[in-house]
């Protein structure tokens, strides 16, 4: 039985959220049966003129979006790229991203993005996890990705890493003047065009054009997208091409009055993460809206940025919001343009929502997702009615349900508390090659996401508490019991645990107690040196509070619920069972001593 010809949810009353769906929006949508590279052939078919991508004022049309996209598919497999191969990319929001994710897919291909902001013990467990025959490098990362792919692989052939920089993609006179100020700030990296380290551009340019027509079958593996999952151990999800069309087509479905090739999306958010690849890249480009695409979030830029294109569309994170809404050029600058935002990676507070929309006249909704999910599952209608501190409905053909902690076979009336449980086309084909991980979460084709949740009349869901541990670091996944394992790595550190705290700029950050071995000595300065040395820096603690024991259970588990309460008590002022308190300056010291620019991949502009 089709979803399209189920009448009645899993408890057997009508799915209460269509009656809240805003007019326009269908219940079910139709997935075509395509490989995702489609969209884009379909977008430059009907709109070639239409600016693309719009990155620093260099624009590119459709047509030579996909002109470029062929030629890598092309180049790929030329140098031997077979079907199912992985394509690693460590690259920042740029053209050479969107060029180099769909040319994998449309060799045949699958596309493994990673964060520039990994160090490399944590590159080294995804990059054995995924295995790829090609990594497409930003020049900046080349060291440490030709570092960690040889420690696995015993050494590289010519050709293996391909290699690009910002500056290849500035407008002119801005590509001029690049070097001049990079070399200023010690953001100079240029690594030589060579057989070993071929320029991206040069193999644009040296690669014949002609369509290449896609080998990969709708339900292939597209994308590996890493993620902990439901336990904070590494995995990479597997999203398969009809997951990624699925979740593109769901995402703009939930803009019933988007007009098609005659928009601009706002990219601010990540590639590199599910969210940003699907809700601002795929749907920009299923919809033939302009990216107006930023290699990091910098405020003044993007509030320039907004005043210049005039984008409708801004998804992004309530950190984002909350910082231009705060920024004292704000004034200086017209965002009325912006009418639709989806917030996702962390919880949106009212107050953010309240003051973004005053200064911008647009609706911010708040939405739910996880990497598994491809990431969307449930957003507040846009221009509908939004219920305030919910994730809203569940998108068009998903369905959700709330079920029973214990079992998990149970589904539970509005208002009980549960599991949310959710299935759609958009659901993952598993975790790549790990099928114990699997069969935990996927179960008769629902996913476990493990996030508790309830259920309201009308269909509203609203997530209660996580069932795992993660902190979210400015939308970014923090998994306590990684930053654990790598301060216990340390020969001085016995014991540690690893709580998130509120923050109002980045919505939680980690916060770490450690107890030394007997006779150790060690500051606060050189954990957090060392936490930086192997750790990506949303990931390092804000502080460090030293103990004598931690609390546990019987069976030995830290307490982190137990750390968590004993800060708050702190915070208030109250006594609690915390150890010595850090002298309040230590938080900003060690958020001044967070790498700067300089070194942040992230930042390469």
């Amino acid at each position: 039985m089709t979803m399209a010809s189920q009448a009645i949810w899993p408890n057997g009353s009508a799915r209460p959220w269509f009656d809240h769906y805003e007019p326009g929006v269908p219940h079910e949508i139709s997935v075509p049966d395509q490989p995702l590279d489609e969209i884009l052939r379909s977008a430059a078919g009907r709109f070639p003129e239409r600016v693309a991508i719009d990155f620093l004022g260099a624009r590119t049309r459709f047509r030579e979006l996909d002109d470029a996209v062929d030629r890598f598919a092309r180049a790929l497999l030329a140098r031997g790229l077979g079907r199912g191969d992985r394509v690693s990319l460590h690259l920042p929001n740029s053209p050479a991203f969107v060029i180099a994710f769909f040319g994998t897919l449309r060799a045949g291909g699958i596309a493994a993005p990673t964060s520039p902001l990994l160090v490399e013990r944590e590159l080294d467990v995804l990059l054995r996890e995924t295995t790829p025959r090609f990594s497409v490098c930003l020049d900046l990362l080349v060291p440490r990705v030709r570092a960690v792919r040889t420690a696995i692989e015993g050494g590289l052939s010519d050709g293996t890493l391909i290699v690009t920089g910002i500056r290849d993609w500035l407008p002119v006179p801005v590509r001029w003047l690049y070097p001049l100020v990079a070399r200023r700030e010690g953001r100079w990296h240029p690594v030589p065009h060579s057989t070993a380290t071929p320029n991206l551009v040069r193999v644009l340019r040296e690669t014949p054009g002609g369509r290449v027509d896609s080998t990969a079958a709708p339900d292939d593996p597209a994308v590996l997208q890493p993620t902990g999952g439901t336990t904070g151990t590494p995995k990479a999800a597997t999203l398969t091409h009809r997951n990624l069309v699925a979740n593109a087509h769901q995402t703009a479905a939930w803009f019933p009055g988007a007009r098609a090739g005659a928009e601009s999306t706002l990219c601010v958010v990540p590639y590199f993460h599910i969210y940003g690849l699907t809700v601002a890249m795929n749907f920009s480009i299923l919809t033939g809206a302009t990216q107006v695409l930023h290699p990091r979030f910098d405020p003044v830029a993007v509030l320039k940025s907004i005043a210049r294109t005039r984008p409708r569309t801004f998804p992004g994170a309530p950190t984002m919001y909350a910082t231009l809404a705060a920024h004292p050029a704000r004034a200086r600058y017209d965002l009325s343009s912006i009418d639709a935002c989806i917030s996702g990676a962390a919880p949106l507070t009212l107050d953010v929502q309240r003051r973004f929309e005053e200064i911008t006249g647009g609706r911010v909704s708040e939405g739910y997702g996880l990497t598994e999910a491809s990431p969307v599952t449930h957003c507040n209608p846009i221009h509908g009615h939004r219920k305030i501190g919910t994730i809203g409905l569940p998108f068009p053909s998903t369905d959700a349900r709330i079920v029973n902690l214990e079992t998990g076979e149970r589904t539970l009336a509005p208002g009980e508390i549960g599991e949310l449980v959710v299935r759609g086309p958009q659901v993952m084909a598993g975790y790549w090659n790990q099928p114990e991980e699997t069969a935990a979460v996927l179960r008769d084709g629902w996913l476990f996401t493990g996030d508790v949740a309830t259920m309201d009349e009308e269909g509203y869901f609203r997530i209660v508490d996580r069932r795992k541990d993660m902190i979210i670091v400015g939308g970014m996944n923090v998994y306590p019991r990684e930053v654990e394992e790598v301060l216990m790595a340390h020969p001085a550190i016995a014991e540690a645990g690893v709580v998130g705290e509120p923050d109002e700029r980045r919505g939680e950050v980690p916060r770490a107690y450690v107890v030394l071995e007997p006779g150790a000595s060690m500051t606060e300065a050189e954990i957090l040196a060392y936490c930086r040395e192997n750790l990506a820096r949303y990931k390092v603690p804000v502080a460090i509070e030293f103990r004598t024991e931690l609390p546990r259970t019987f069976i030995g588990k830290v307490l982190r619920r137990v750390l968590a309460e004993d800060r708050l008590q702190q915070s208030a002022g109250t006594p609690g069972t915390a150890g010595e308190e850090q002298p309040a300056g230590e938080i900003e010291r060690a958020e001044e001593a967070e790498p700067t620019d300089e070194t942040d991949p992230a930042d390469p502009a």
